[in-house]
């Protein structure tokens, strides 16, 4: 790949730009230790300031031995991080602050009350209406705002921990004044406790003495009402007549299922003797005691008669005996199913009455429970309300129980406890002599260094003219291609390998030897072919035959010719392969007529990493062949990112089935990176002239002697559609 850029005026020569720091180094260390040596008098005249911290934990401070009954820790809300910000203000507030001044007596101190020993200067800027006479403020308010400059409050992250942080020239200061200010919450909080508990206790007493009144009125109202309605109870807590009726259904119910059985029974029965069917099938006839021995009976006879039937005939008087007697059992049996038949129809008949008379009594109970019901209705809104009454009262009593004697006891936990408080620094953290006075130190030297450096630059002594161009845009990006010659280069080809067979004929003497000058068109003769689709089709047969991964594309003649390359990635598509154009010429003359804009992401914006492969590939707008453009990033730093190019070939090779790359008029050199297994190389030409022969010649000798030569003469435009192609993306 070849970058040629425009040449620039002058360059900054680096080593005359720091030669300069070694000529100035005496300046650069006495400033520094000037400096230096101001920190360190600084520093050591500075009043030493000392810091201490006391520490607070927010949380449950009720034992299980005063934890009222039916309570647990669950019961009583923590503060959440809200609740624990609210606390970090209120120890920061002003009533806080105020005890502790006055408990301290922090205004006879002149740390926190200028007035108290004011120096000559600041008095003399007080005269002069330079500066506020301090004296108008009030002393209270001039030593609370000291306080707040020196104090800090803050909470721990994730956490029920606050910190007061206060400093102080005094260490003892700097210890007692965060332990007074936590003490003083401390205070204050369990002040706001009593106060709330005895406001409670002076609340519930006259609401019990209400509540117990109320509850008494309702309980009678109860009472009253459940005697006036003689709504007697029965079991289950119901009123009796209820209870009743509820019997009286169940007893109702039974008579009808007994007389419901009995005539069907006695139905079944009658149906079998009208019918002259068997009895067998009745239980009610089968469990007959009388009815069991006459069948007995039956069956002795029936035996009888079938033994006598061996040696006798059937009109012989005995078997003539034994049938009537078996005559007569049948007649009795029936007799009996008879009488069983009335005895079930009898049952029936009094079950239907006892049904009746049930019937009767229960609709006496429905309008009796009716009536009941409403009652109970207005009964029981009569009892909600007084339990109500005394189930608020009970809670009311509790509490006030509850609260009167910790009002009595005087005890009333502060949900914090101190477990950390402050003790007398034994360092100061301000001034830190040798932290302060080594960045001092460090930082003039490299001030001094910069400066130095600046006035090297603006004086011009540190730039030189440039000896080169210098990358500003890239004006052309060449990657060789070559082709077959076609039948009508025979002058060409013969003069191209010609030249391929003496460079591998004499390495050595063409190693040694001076480089030959380029060939003219004296020395070479280039018929124009015949040009036509066979070239193009030519190009693209040998690409799916070889099986090629790659084909680079050199176009000496400029953007005209890349038309080959664009020609030949739409045929390969067209056969069914997965094919990507690589557009790496300087104007995108290869991809532009495939998107029909140059504005796209492509290869410049993949090397200067402000794009992804998915974001630089883009469908050809004709075909079904992918193109990535020459991009929109700069070009300068794009280049930078050069040696990238056989990584990103050897990624597009194994994502596709061809890679076509149009290098614009590059040489052997600038299609070096791009060359991998599997490449062809083509040259693309509009007219044969020495230009195109010197490039071919270069290529060959470059170790590319299978150079193939494409023209694109004869085809369509590529940025028009082909009949039968996509005409969109």
């Amino acid at each position: 790949m070849s970058v040629q850029s425009a040449a620039a005026d002058v360059d900054v020569d680096l080593r005359q730009l720091f030669a300069s720091l070694a000529r100035n180094w005496l300046r650069i260390l006495v400033v520094a230790l000037v400096i230096t040596g101001l920190a360190f008098a600084l520093t050591w005249l500075a009043t030493p300031h000392y810091r201490a911290e006391t520490r607070l934990l927010i949380e449950t401070r009720e034992s299980v031995y005063t934890r009222p009954d039916g309570t647990n820790d669950n019961d009583k809300p923590i503060l959440d991080e809200e609740g624990v910000t609210s606390q970090v203000e209120v120890i920061s507030s002003t009533d806080i602050l105020k005890q502790v001044a006055q408990k301290l007596n922090l205004s006879r101190l002149p740390e926190f009350d200028e007035t108290a020993d004011m120096p000559v200067s600041s008095r003399l800027l007080v005269i002069a209406g330079l500066k506020s006479d301090p004296n108008e403020i009030p002393p209270e308010e001039r030593v609370l705002t000291k306080m707040r400059e020196k104090l800090n409050v803050y909470r721990v992250e994730k956490s029920r921990v606050i910190v007061i942080e206060f400093s102080s020239e005094d260490p003892r200061l700097a210890a007692e004044i965060p332990n007074a200010v936590a003490d003083a919450y401390i205070s204050v909080q369990g002040n706001a406790n009593i106060e709330s508990n005895s406001a409670a206790t002076d609340w519930l007493a006259p609401e019990i003495a209400d509540l117990s009144k109320r509850v008494k009125d309702a309980e009678a109202k109860v009472a009253s009402y459940r005697a006036q309605s003689d709504l007697l109870m029965g079991g289950n807590n119901s009123v009796l007549a209820t209870q009743q009726l509820s019997e009286l259904s169940s007893e109702l119910s039974r008579v009808r299922a007994n007389r419901a059985s009995a005539e069907a029974t006695a139905d079944s029965v009658r149906r079998a003797l009208q019918n002259g069917g068997s009895l067998d099938a009745v239980p009610e006839v089968l469990s007959s005691e009388l009815i069991q021995r006459l069948r007995e009976r039956q069956v002795e006879l029936k035996t009888n008669i079938a033994d006598l039937s061996t040696s006798l005939l059937d009109n012989h008087p005995r078997i003539r005996a034994l049938k009537s007697q078996l005559a007569d059992l049948d007649r009795q049996i029936r007799n009996e199913a008879e009488k069983i038949m009335k005895g079930l129809m009898t049952q029936a008949q009094t079950a239907q009455a006892r049904e009746n008379q049930l019937v009767g009594d229960v609709n006496t109970l429905k309008a009796a429970s009716a009536r009941a019901g409403d009652q109970q209705v207005e009964l029981d809104a009569l009892q909600r309300e007084a339990t109500a009454q005394r189930q608020l009262l009970e809670s009311y009593l509790t509490r006030y129980r509850e609260a009167s004697s910790r009002k009595d006891s005087n005890y009333l936990p502060v949900d914090a406890r101190v477990f950390s408080r402050a003790v007398a620094p034994s360092e100061p953290y301000f001034p830190k002599i040798l932290p302060i006075t080594g960045a001092a130190f460090v930082g003039s030297l490299l001030l001094m260094a910069i400066v130095t450096l600046l006035q090297e630059l603006f004086s011009g002594r540190a730039m030189r003219p440039a000896a080169g161009t210098r990358f500003e845009r890239i004006e052309q990006v060449a990657m060789p291609v070559a082709r077959e010659p076609s039948n009508h280069e025979p002058a060409d080809i013969d003069y191209v390998e010609d030249r391929a067979a003496e460079a591998q004929a004499e390495p050595e003497a063409d190693a040694a030897a001076p480089a030959t000058a380029p060939a003219t068109g004296e020395d070479v003769e280039l018929a124009r072919p015949t040009l036509g689709e066979v070239e193009i089709d030519r190009a693209v047969e040998k690409l799916i035959t070889s099986g090629a991964a790659r084909a680079i594309f050199v176009s000496p003649e400029g953007d005209e010719a890349a038309a080959s390359a664009v020609l030949v990635a739409r045929e390969v598509s067209d056969a069914g392969l997965r094919v990507l154009l690589l557009d790496l010429t300087a104007s995108g003359a290869a991809s532009r007529p495939m998107l029909d804009s140059g504005l796209f992401p492509g290869i410049t914006n993949l090397l200067a990493s402000e794009a992804q492969f998915s974001d630089v590939i883009h469908p050809d707008l004709y075909s079904d062949c992918h193109v990535i453009p020459v991009g929109t990033a700069d070009p300068v730093r794009a280049m930078r990112a050069a040696d990238r190019l056989p990584i990103i070939m050897q990624s597009l090779t194994t994502a596709y089935d061809l890679v076509v790359v149009e290098c614009g008029p590059a040489d052997a050199q600038g299609i070096s990176r791009l060359v991998g297994e599997g490449t062809e190389v083509f040259l693309s030409l509009l007219e044969p002239d020495d230009e195109v022969a010197q490039a071919a010649v270069e290529l060959i000798e470059s170790g590319y002697p299978d150079l193939t030569l494409v023209t694109p003469v004869g085809h369509e435009t590529p940025g028009t559609p082909i009949p039968g192609r996509r005409s969109a993306a």
